[in-house]
This record gives structure tokens, C-alpha cells and sequence, in this order.
């Protein structure tokens, strides 16, 4: 852990080189991000993939347990945080961290019973909550396809509240090559849909096998030739008056229900 003297400012090379991450391309070339928050900084200390950390005297004290544990704590001013960090109101540290996302490879899904393929997410908010609902459910994976939101964003790392660091997060382009990487696996594919030719809590609807859920885009789902990509399309019975879920609670919702009948 840093001495408590506070030693870089805002115009510090390692300060300048921590705020540039906030743009996707800088993290694209750098292969880092950060993490902000102490929940966040913690997970992805005990992950291992954090290179330095930067601090309120403040943050250090209360959390000395994460400082104790940092390679590199970096003491600073609440204007170097504010500078790196995305979040109007920062809680006090930020981390500069090496990628954990990979791509999709089979080995990735080697006796996965559980995994959820992310189709054209762009919100940063519900991408971050399907991986906090995927952590929590059990999920084996989380598979982002087609042209979803940088998984690594500051928002949606925040969102995930640390779970970014406890699965792994998958990336490959092709939908197609990623269902057929699932079905390999032995995992069977449920579209998630209003327009489902079954529902959620049907009988005949095994959800103790191996599965895949198939989540769409949030303002438009998933288009007819996707549907058709998958074994069974699945629609969640409103009871109610809304018109919908929206995609993170849908996701809970199919995630729960599959880990439910998965566990004895």
C-alpha cells in the first residue's frame, strides 16, 4: 500500500492515461478499463486483474482492507477521482484494470448447464443487469453477440455491481456461430419473446435440461429469421396490465426460473 501523501494530480501522465479510458477505443487498444466504486475496486481486486487503484485519503481508511490487498493504492484528492471517474457522485476510488472479457471458444461452454446469449444490447444499464442477474442466478456465461454495448463501459461496468469479475463474459460477433458453439456444448436454445410459441411456467417446458436463454435488442427484440434460430421461442405471461417487460427484468425473470428447476 502507497504512502498517504498524495503525489499525482490531474495533470499526472497516470492520471491523463486513466481518464482516456473512459472512450471505447482507447480501451479497445489499451486492453483496460476501469472500475469505480469500492464494491467494484474490491471484486476486482480478488479477480487479480487490477494494475493500480486510486484513492481519497478518506476511501483508504475506510476501506483498508482493499487497500491492504491493491498491488499499486495510489493516494489522491477528491479532484484526481473526479477527474477519472464517470459517475456524477464517485465514492471515492477507481481502478485501472486489465480486460477479463475473451473470445468464445467451446472450451468456454465445457459442461455449461446455464448460459445467456445477449443479442444486440445496447443500453449500458440492462447489459450490466443481465450479468448481475446471470452472477446470481448461477449462470455459467454470459455470450454478448452482434453489436452490443462495450461490456466494459463505465456504466455498465457500475451496473454490474462487481458481478463483471465472477463469470465469464464472451465475445463473438456472429449469432450464428455462437448458437451453434451453445448447441455443441449440449445446451438447448429458448428465445426469449411476447410472441413465444410456449410460456415460461408451461408444463411441457423442460427447464431443468442444459439451456441457453437467447435475449434480443431492447427496443425491438429478436426479428423472425433469430426466432427461428432457436428450438423453442418463450414468452413470459403478463398478468397484469403492462405491455411488457423490459429486458434486464425479462431476463431475471427466464434466469431464475431455469436455476429453480436446474437445483434440487
Amino acid at each position: 500500500m502507497a504512502s498517504p501523501e498524495v503525489s499525482l494530480t490531474v495533470r499526472s501522465g497516470r492520471v491523463r492515461h486513466a481518464r482516456r479510458l473512459a472512450a471505447r477505443a482507447f480501451r479497445a487498444k489499451t486492453g483496460e478499463f476501469l472500475a469505480e466504486g469500492p464494491q467494484a475496486v474490491r471484486e476486482a481486486v480478488a479477480a487479480g486483474v487490477v494494475i493500480e487503484a486510486f484513492a481519497t485519503a478518506g476511501a483508504t481508511e475506510r476501506y483498508a482492507d482493499i487497500a491492504a490487498s491493491a498491488p499499486d493504492w495510489q493516494v489522491v484528492d477528491e479532484e484526481v477521482v473526479s477527474e477519472i471517474a464517470d459517475a456524477v457522485a464517485p465514492q471515492g476510488m477507481v481502478a485501472r484494470c486489465r480486460s477479463v472479457l475473451r473470445p468464445l471458444t467451446g472450451a468456454d461452454l465445457a459442461g455449461a448447464r446455464l448460459v445467456v446469449v445477449c443479442a444486440d444490447i445496447r443500453d449500458p444499464g440492462n447489459a450490466g443487469a443481465v450479468i448481475r442477474c446471470a452472477d446470481a442466478a448461477g449462470a455459467d456465461a454470459v455470450i454478448l453477440a452482434g453489436d452490443c454495448v462495450d461490456p466494459l463501459g463505465p456504466k455498465v461496468v457500475r451496473s454490474t455491481a462487481g458481478s463483471l469479475f465472477h463469470l465469464p463474459i464472451l465475445l463473438e460477433r456472429d449469432l450464428e456461430a455462437v448458437l451453434s458453439a451453445v448447441r455443441e456444448a449440449g445446451l438447448r436454445i429458448l428465445a426469449a419473446d411476447g410472441g413465444g410459441d410456449a410460456g415460461l411456467f408451461d408444463a411441457d417446458l423442460d427447464l431443468a435440461a442444459p439451456t441457453a436463454w437467447l435475449m434480443g435488442n431492447e427496443a425491438w427484440g429478436l426479428p423472425a429469421e433469430r426466432r427461428a434460430l432457436a428450438d423453442r421461442v418463450v414468452s413470459i405471461p403478463i398478468y397484469g396490465r403492462a405491455e411488457s417487460l423490459n429486458l434486464a427484468t425479462a431476463a431475471a425473470v427466464c434466469l431464475y426460473a431455469t436455476a429453480r428447476a436446474q437445483r434440487p
